[in-house]
């Protein structure tokens, strides 16, 4: 039964995942974009030009193929929706393809009802307040949050879009609609885009942005959402908030001074553009057409007022009274294109930059430059084929640039099928080793025609006779390689010529990247200028009290401490104050005290001891005293901060019954115990006077010599063996315990050499205890 079950699942997650896949070939399928082979950013007549091209190539009167009528059929409904502005703007937003959608419908004009009818409701206050019935331009421009990540936020790094959030049941939302409406028609003209966003519908987005309330304007620039705070919206003062948020420098100011190195500065792949115009500030038109060309055409502003900007006029010849476009490549001493008009549309701006966005021979230093300058092409009779010269990033190698540079101007082939490059062989290695197959490596500078069928797959063929090794530019050098350029390619050109060799390639390497620091600078830009936006003025008083509040305590500190300083000083040179080192240095080290036991101090250090403490007594004569005591001291030395051990000594002379007693004690017996004081010399017990119990050490103790006598016992036995005649070499055999006795005489300078062992064991608790009843009186003679 539950292998059945298993079985079902499974043919249950086959089934979703072929749907899934359906689904996903489905919406593949009828993407318009896709069917025409055009980017969701082409304009109209790149439209029309590739749905004619592809209805020539698959109409069903010249093919004979099954497939060709429902691809032909896709092409036109594709064509249809495209063409129609309203269908294709419900297509990019909401993904609806269908002509039935209710986007499409006619909503029904509730007017006439008057239901907002002016005049009907009077605030607390009796005046009157109106409500704008025109909210309908907010929905026309909503826009979801799937369609704001995926278009607004990538495309914001070309074009500036104002977002405004709203929802419907917002009465300060249509109030200012009109305000909106006015902002829209004078910056919409300009390039800037405009949406509105339903706060109720589209939460996710709306909490994402940092918004807090409705309405609320945004501005979306270059991936980066910044809130427009201002209460009033006005046309002025949205246009001076887009100046603000616009990437610093994007325009470079260029006079007299710096206009060589600003038209000579094209080594960084990007055409150069000179904006003059008859004012100090630049109009927002030219700044939004450089932002969006910005990786693309470098662009200078020259005020002609200025005095310093008359070498400028002179040398181009420059109308003063009108706004003038100049655009240069390479050659820096005469324009490719100029625009003169009294106020350029930013149309003619676009479409005069964008025809001369690239230089007369670019270098293919990024995927985006590669597409754009040898665009994909998969059909034989319109490939579009790319001279490309493989040469070294050094001066030696700037004579084959220019030849180049000269063949291409004077080729006279058409841009949408020849095109020509150069690449540097060091910043894009990959690519070079993928169309390594066929090339002269010993060769420094090697022409190779590619022609790209997509992405990754292209086709190339090396120019055989493009081969040089010289260091200076030669006419019948260029002549040759112009000669061999112009039959390879005139022979490419025919669709029944192919090339000789095809490689799969990864993307270019973006040479123009930021690095990490940049990028860290331009988080950190962002991050200020955010909370320059979000901090309200309340916020910054606090923030200034608190940050004063901060300096005036360190300032009081700083002066206290000079003041003590200065005291310092004073009392030092007045002798009344010694250095604190010099004190440190002259503090007596503490000192490690040894009481001897007498009668009138036996309590304190025995009786009357506290529970915990103990008190280590050395016993010692007046002939060894001198000693025993330093070595005593250095012994018990590590322990002198200890707060529950006293340290002590004993003349055995004075205290004599009093240790016999204690031994008495400690053996259980009546009888009076003869001791030898001299024997006693070099003991240390430990005595604990709560617990009424002691430790002892001595030299020749049981608990010293037990090891000694053991080992004596092992081998005793093997001295009666008659097997070994040679263990009498190791083991004398008049060894015992009383000979060992007699030969191990300890000096008096060695009676406490195993002291510091039997301290540790004695803080370890692992010395014998020995326990009485009482403690014996201490003589008081």
């Amino acid at each position: 039964m539950s292998r059945g079950k298993f079985c079902e699942q499974n043919l249950l997650i086959i089934f979703l995942v072929l749907c899934a896949n359906a689904t996903i070939c489905l919406c593949a399928s009828n993407d318009p974009y896709a069917i025409l082979g055009v980017s969701n950013t082409a304009s109209a007549q790149e439209i029309r030009k590739a749905y004619k091209e592809l209805a020539k190539e698959w109409h069903p009167d010249k093919r004979s193929d099954s497939d060709s009528v429902e691809k032909f059929v896709q092409i036109k409904s594709a064509y249809e929706l495209l063409s129609d502005t309203d269908r294709r703007r419900i297509y990019d937003r909401h993904g609806v393809t269908s002509e039935d959608s209710h986007y499409l419908q006619d909503k029904y004009d509730y007017s006439e009802y008057n239901r907002y009818s002016y005049y009907q409701a009077e605030d607390t206050f009796g005046k009157h307040f109106t409500i704008d019935q025109d909210i309908v331009l907010f929905h026309k421009l909503s826009v979801t949050a799937n369609y704001f990540e995926k278009n607004i936020l990538p495309n914001s790094t070309k074009k500036v879009h104002v977002v405004m959030f709203y929802n419907d049941w917002c009465f300060r939302c249509t109030r200012i609609v009109n305000s909106f409406k006015k902002v829209m028609d004078i910056l919409e003209p300009l390039g800037v885009n405009f949406a509105s966003v339903n706060a109720i519908h589209e939460e996710t987005i709306f909490r994402k942005t940092g918004i807090d309330e409705v309405p609320k304007m945004v501005v979306v620039i270059d991936g980066h959402v910044f809130i427009y705070r201002d209460h009033s919206i006005t046309p002025q003062k949205v246009v001076d908030f887009i100046r603000k948020k616009l990437p610093f420098r994007i325009i470079q100011r260029v006079d007299s001074e710096n206009i060589d190195d600003f038209l000579g500065g094209w080594m960084d792949n990007r055409v150069r553009a000179l904006i003059l115009e008859p004012r100090n500030l630049i109009r927002l038109r030219y700044l939004l057409t450089a932002f969006e060309f910005n990786d693309r055409v470098a662009f200078g502003f020259v005020d002609m007022n200025s005095k310093r900007s008359k070498d400028i006029i002179d040398r181009f010849k420059v109308n003063t009274s009108m706004d003038t476009l100049l655009i240069f490549n390479e050659e820096s001493t005469s324009y490719v294109a100029s625009v003169c008009m009294p106020d350029i549309p930013t149309q003619t701006l676009i479409d005069v930059v964008s025809s001369n966005q690239y230089l007369a021979l670019p270098r293919l230093s990024s995927q985006d430059i590669l597409e754009s300058v040898c665009p994909r092409e998969w059909n034989r009779p319109r490939k579009r084929l790319c001279v490309v010269l493989i040469t070294e990033n050094n001066k030696k190698h700037d004579f084959a640039r220019v030849a180049l540079r000269r063949i291409a101007l004077n080729s006279g082939y058409s841009l949408e099928r020849v095109r020509f490059a150069y690449m540097f062989k060091e910043s894009q290695p990959d690519f070079i080793n993928a169309i390594s197959k066929g090339s002269f490596e010993k060769n420094p500078l090697q022409i190779v025609i590619i022609w790209r069928r997509d992405d990754k797959h292209i086709k190339y063929e090396w120019v055989c006779g493009a081969k040089q090794y010289a260091n200076f530019v030669n006419e019948s050098l260029i002549n040759a390689t112009n000669y061999e350029i112009s039959f390879t390619v005139k022979r490419l050109l025919k669709s029944s010529e192919s090339l000789n060799y095809e490689a799969f390639v990864e993307k270019l390497f973006n040479e123009h990247s930021e690095g990490i620091i940049t990028k860290w600078m331009s988080r950190m830009l962002y991050m200020l200028d955010y909370l320059s936006d979000n901090i309200e003025d309340e916020h910054l008083l606090a923030a200034f009290s608190l940050l004063g509040t901060i300096a005036f305590m360190f300032a009081v500190g700083y002066m206290l401490m000079y003041f003590v300083r200065a005291e310092e000083e004073n009392l030092k040179a007045q002798g009344r104050l010694v250095d604190g080192q010099d004190q440190y240095n002259n503090q007596p080290v503490p000192e490690l005290k040894l009481y001897e036991l007498r009668a009138e101090k036996y309590n304190g250090m025995v009786r009357l001891l506290k529970p915990g403490c103990r008190t280590l007594l050395l016993i010692t004569d007046m002939q060894s005293r001198k000693k025993l005591i330093p070595y005593f001291h250095k012994a018990v030395w590590p322990y002198r901060k200890s707060k529950t051990l006293l340290f002590g000594h004993m003349l055995i002379e004075k205290g004599l019954p009093w240790y016999s007693e204690l031994l008495r004690l400690s053996l259980c017996t009546n009888q009076k115990l003869q001791v030898n004081p001299r024997n006693c010399v070099g003991t240390v017990i430990a005595l604990n006077g709560h617990r009424k119990y002691f430790c002892m050490y001595h030299a020749k103790h049981p608990e010293s010599v037990r090891g000694a006598k053991r080992i004596l016992k092992i081998t005793k036995p093997l001295l009666d063996r008659r097997e070994d005649p040679e263990i009498g070499t190791f083991l004398d055999k008049g060894y015992s315990e009383e000979s060992e006795a007699e030969a191990n005489v300890l000096l008096e300078d060695h009676l406490l050499n195993s002291l510091d062992d039997w301290l540790e064991r004695l803080f370890d608790g692992s010395t014998h205890k020995y326990y009485i009843n009482y403690w014996p009186d201490f003589p008081t003679k």
